[in-house]
C-alpha cells in the first residue's frame, strides 16, 4: 500500500496537465485568408473554473470575450502567432496557434509592354500586385501551372508569341489567367542609300532650330523646343512642345546644309508622341534652293483628316496618296521609325517614291510640280517638322531622335 501511494504521488507531481482551451478554428499551421474565423471554448483555466477568454495577434491588444465564442479576426499578410487565452481566479492560460495570412484572391499578372502588334523584337516583363506572388508562364500554347516555367526575368520575344501566365501565393488560390498575344512583324530593309550620298545625321541636336505658327493653318499655335535625354534613343532627342487653338499648326525648322545639286533625298527619323497629345497632322519636310534660285518643297505628312499619307502638289496644295496613315492611331509613348524617299528633276518636279513606317513599306510613286520662287538664300537645305493640333485647343509634346537626311 505504501508503495502504491508513493507511486501515485510521484505521478501527481511530474505529470504535465493538458491545456483546457479548445481551439476549433483555425488549426495550428493553417494558411488562412483575412479576415478569418476564430472558434474556441473552455470550461476551466489551469484546472479552475474559467471566468473569461480572450485573443490577440502576436503582441497586439487583447480582445476579451466569453468562455465559448466565435469571432471574425483580421490580420496582415504573413506569419503570425494567434494567442487564445483564458482567465480564472488568480490563474490564466495562453495557447499559441501558428497561422499564415494569405490573400483571399491573387491578382492576375500584368504584361509590359502590353500585348499587340509590334514591328520589332520585344522584351516582355511580368509583374503582379499581390505581395509574395510567384508567376508561372508558358509560351507553347499550354495552360500555365506551378509545373510551368517560373518567371525570373524579362522574356525575349523575337517572333509572334502567345504568353500565358498565372500568379500563385503559398496557401492561396491561383490568379486568373493572363494572356498576351504578341504579333511581331520585323521591318523590311528600308530605303537604299548609295555609298556616295552625303548623310547629315543627328540634326535634332543643332542649336539653330526656330519655330512659328503656320499661317496656312487655322487658329493659333505657340511652341518651344529643347534637347532632352528622356525619352531618347541617342541620349539627345529634341522635344517639341506646342499649344494651339482651333487646329493651329506649329512649324519647327532648321537649315543644315548648302547644296544646289542634290536631286535625291532620304528622310530618316524616330518619332515619339506623348500620351495626351491631340494631333491632326504630323508633317516631315525637306526644302532646297536650287541653282536657278527656285525653292523645291518636299512636303510630306500623315493626315488624321484624310487618314492617308499626303504630299505637296501643284499650288502647294495637299494631295492624298492611296496609302493609309492616321497619326491619331499612332501608339503613344513609343518610338516610331519614319523613312521617306523622294527625288526631283531639273525642272523642280518632285517624285515621292516610298514611305516606311516602323519598317513597313508603302509605295507612293507620285510626281508633282513643287518648285516656287520664295526668295530664299541660294543653296540652303532645310528640314521642317510641323505639328498640327486637333480640336478647339490643346497641348502636344512630340520628340524626334536620330534625325538623318541623306542626299545625292
Amino acid at each position: 500500500m505504501k508503495t502504491v501511494l508513493s507511486t501515485l504521488l510521484t505521478l501527481s507531481i511530474f505529470a504535465v496537465p493538458a491545456w483546457a482551451i479548445t481551439v476549433t478554428k483555425p488549426a495550428s499551421g493553417a494558411h488562412v485568408a483575412s479576415p478569418f474565423s476564430l472558434v474556441a471554448n473552455t470550461a476551466t483555466c489551469d484546472s479552475k473554473p474559467a471566468a473569461s477568454m480572450g485573443y490577440s495577434i502576436d503582441s497586439g491588444p487583447t480582445t476579451i470575450t466569453t468562455t465559448s465564442f466565435s469571432a471574425i479576426v483580421s490580420a496582415t499578410a504573413g506569419a503570425h502567432i494567434l494567442h487564445v487565452k483564458c482567465w480564472g481566479t488568480k490563474v490564466n492560460e495562453d495557447v499559441h496557434v501558428n497561422i499564415t495570412i494569405v490573400p483571399a484572391t491573387v491578382s492576375t499578372p500584368v504584361f509590359s509592354p502590353i500585348a499587340g502588334p509590334y514591328k520589332s523584337k520585344q522584351s516582355v516583363t511580368l509583374s503582379d500586385a499581390t505581395a509574395g506572388a510567384t508567376i508561372y508562364y508558358t509560351t507553347d500554347g499550354t495552360g500555365p501551372s506551378t509545373s510551368s516555367a517560373k518567371y525570373a526575368g524579362a522574356i525575349p520575344v523575337g517572333a509572334t508569341t502567345v504568353i500565358e501566365a498565372v500568379a500563385v501565393v503559398a496557401g492561396g488560390t491561383a490568379s486568373g489567367l493572363a494572356r498576351g498575344d504578341y504579333v511581331i512583324t520585323l521591318p523590311s530593309s528600308g530605303p537604299v542609300v548609295p555609298s556616295n550620298a552625303i548623310a547629315s545625321s543627328g540634326l535634332q541636336v543643332l542649336d539653330t532650330w526656330h519655330f512659328n505658327h503656320d499661317a496656312g493653318t487655322p487658329g493659333t499655335a505657340t511652341g518651344e523646343s529643347s534637347l532632352v535625354s528622356t525619352p531618347s534613343r541617342s541620349g539627345s532627342a529634341r522635344q517639341f512642345n506646342s499649344n494651339y487653338t482651333d487646329a493651329g499648326g506649329e512649324i519647327y525648322s532648321v537649315d543644315y546644309a548648302e547644296d544646289t545639286a542634290a536631286m535625291n533625298f532620304v528622310y530618316d527619323a524616330w518619332v515619339w508622341i506623348d500620351a495626351g497629345s491631340s494631333i491632326s497632322n504630323l508633317e516631315m519636310d525637306s526644302n532646297q534652293v536650287t541653282a536657278n534660285g527656285q525653292t523645291v518643297i518636299y512636303a510630306f505628312q500623315c493626315s488624321g483628316y484624310t487618314k492617308t499619307w499626303e504630299y505637296s502638289g501643284a499650288g502647294a496644295k495637299w494631295v492624298s496618296s492611296t496609302q493609309p496613315c492616321n497619326v491619331v492611331n499612332w501608339q503613344t509613348n513609343l518610338w516610331h521609325h519614319v523613312q521617306i524617299s523622294y527625288s526631283r528633276d531639273a525642272s523642280g518636279n518632285v517624285t515621292y517614291k516610298t514611305v516606311w513606317l516602323d519598317g513597313a513599306a508603302q509605295a507612293i510613286n507620285a510626281t508633282v510640280p513643287s518648285s516656287f520662287a520664295l526668295g530664299w538664300k541660294m543653296g540652303v537645305v532645310q528640314t521642317q517638322f510641323q505639328v498640327d493640333g486637333l480640336g478647339t485647343s490643346g497641348h502636344n509634346t512630340v520628340y524626334v531622335d536620330d534625325l538623318t537626311i541623306s542626299r545625292w
